[in-house]
Formats: C-alpha cells, sequence, structure tokens
C-alpha cells in the first residue's frame, strides 16, 4: 500500500484522516461510511501509484464514493461541495475523473464489511449499552490513523475494540476473544494515549458519551497498569503524540487553507494534524488532456 508508494508517506496519513473526519462529520454521515471509504482509499493506493498533490483528492472521491454506496441521499455531497471542503485546490472536473479512476481501478467492487457492521452484531448478541457502543466506535477510529491496523479483518477489530471498551468501563467481560482479538486489543492500549484532537473533539459530545473525556480520564490515572484483555496481562503503555513529531510546518494559502504534506485543510484541522500497477491518475488524466 503505502510502503509502495514513491510520493506519498505514512505520516501524511493522519492529516488526510483527520481532513476526512471533519468533512464526514460535516454532513452527518452514516458510521460505516467513514471506515468504508478508508477502505476504498487503502485499495486504491495498493493498485496506482499516487501522487502527493492527489492523495487528499483520493481521499475525498473514496468518501464520496462511500456516501453514495450507503448513505442517506441527503448526506451525499456533490462536485461543488468537494470542492469548497478542499478549498479550491482541486478543479471540480478532476473529482469526476478521480471518481471513474478509483471505480476503474477496483474493478468497480465498493461492497466490503466494515468493524461498524460487525460491531452491531456483537453489540446486540452481548446487550451493551450506548456508552460501550460510542468508546468502541471512537477506538476503531483512534486504530485508522495506525498503520499497524490497515490489514486488520473488519470483525477482529470489532470484537477487539469492543473488548477494550468494556475494559475501560469497568464493564464485564466477554470470555470468547481469540488470539487475533487479545493480540489487537494489546496493540491497540498502545495507542490511547493522545489521540488525534480532531477526533477527541468529534467524541467529547454528548450524544457520544462523552467518551474521549472518559478514555482521557482512564489514561491519565497511572503510567502504568496491568489490564486483563482476553485473559492476557496487557501492561498499559503511554505512547508519545505521533502528531507533534515536526512532520512539517504548515503553509497558509491566501484562502486561509493550510497546506500540510499536500493536504489542504481549514486551519482548525491542520493545527490539529494534513505497485502493483505503475499507471496513476495524472499519467491517466494527462494522456485525456485533462491536465
Amino acid at each position: 500500500m503505502i510502503d509502495n508508494q514513491r510520493d506519498i508517506r505514512w505520516h501524511m496519513r493522519p492529516y488526510l484522516i483527520d481532513f476526512l473526519i471533519e468533512f464526514h462529520s460535516a454532513y452527518s454521515m452514516l458510521s460505516e461510511t467513514l471506515f468504508l471509504a478508508i477502505n476504498l482509499l487503502d485499495r486504491y493506493c495498493s493498485k496506482r501509484q499516487v501522487l502527493r498533490q492527489h492523495y487528499q483528492l483520493a481521499g475525498c472521491v473514496a468518501l464520496f464514493i462511500a456516501s453514495k454506496y450507503g448513505d442517506k441521499k441527503c448526506n451525499t455531497p456533490c462536485a461543488k461541495d468537494l470542492n469548497r471542503m478542499c478549498r479550491g485546490i482541486y478543479e471540480i472536473r478532476l473529482f469526476s475523473q478521480m471518481e471513474l479512476h478509483v471505480l476503474d481501478s477496483l474493478g468497480w467492487a465498493v461492497g466490503h464489511p466494515t468493524g461498524e457492521l460487525f460491531s452491531k452484531i456483537f453489540l446486540a448478541e452481548h446487550g451493551d449499552d450506548k456508552e460501550v457502543e460510542c468508546m468502541a466506535a471512537y477506538l476503531r477510529e483512534i486504530a485508522l490513523y495506525h498503520r499497524s491496523f490497515v490489514s486488520t479483518k473488519p470483525s477482529v477489530m470489532a470484537r477487539s475494540s469492543l473488548a477494550l471498551a468494556r475494559t475501560i468501563l469497568n464493564r464485564n467481560r466477554v470470555k470468547e476473544e481469540g488470539e487475533d482479538e487479545a493480540s489487537t486489543s494489546i496493540t491497540l492500549s498502545q495507542h490511547l494515549r493522545e489521540p488525534s484532537t480532531t477526533l477527541a473533539r468529534k467524541y467529547s459530545t454528548y450524544s457520544l458519551c462523552h467518551v474521549s473525556q472518559k478514555l482521557a480520564e482512564f489514561t491519565s490515572r497511572g503510567s502504568v497498569r496491568t489490564h486483563r484483555i482476553a485473559h492476557i496481562s496487557v501492561p498499559y503503555i503511554g505512547v508519545t503524540n505521533r502528531f507533534s513529531n515536526g512532520f512539517g510546518d504548515g503553509v497558509e494559502d491566501s484562502n486561509g487553507a493550510i497546506a500540510v504534506d499536500g493536504i489542504s485543510a481549514s486551519s482548525d484541522i491542520s493545527k490539529n494534524h494534513s505497485m502493483q500497477k505503475s499507471e496513476s491518475f495524472n499519467e491517466v488524466s494527462a494522456s485525456n488532456g485533462c491536465l
């Protein structure tokens, strides 16, 4: 995936995820839409070389495709909305061109099971309350930022996030997680110390049970803890904030947007964070006289 890319790097991913989360929230899209969009983006990046200047374009279009596939029509943005969210850095025609390129690259295979889908099934099985549901959703979105979980199966991520959510909220554990779920829970527990500010703000609301504050309280109770997750002792390890390690200063443009590693976003977003087939979108567009 990104390891095989020539022009984009893993440290750019958090900026794009932050942007997509803001975009997703602004249009009140379904939770499944965000995860499907990231899946589409990752699959596209595994098949095509993506130029740095097109990474945000690909992310926007992935969210656009995902919303058209499974969201409510009233929640689906149009090309002008995409252009506005990107602060006008892409011409409107490029969104439809990228949409076709993504779909062609994926063989028009859009649907994919998400952790949200499996989570709903497991929640129904065990009768967990809304607080556990929201905490698990928060944990799954934290996982989106980290390369460790890109290849994790959605069902495994769903069980792992629920197991860890129950531990954080001091609920009774469900003793049916396997080795994969236990291992994923352990790894995920190591990424809880300083989540994205954008994501924490999203989950700080009453409608989402203020779970970001509850997670912050949980992680602040001590630097070293031992949790029992799937019958395995899990040492709690604080993690340095990966979003403040000097990935590059933003450059403000004339529209008041800040471009960070090729991601154009609002100042608010940017302050918080921005091959199997060699044929790139840039090459295809150029051959068609589009660029």
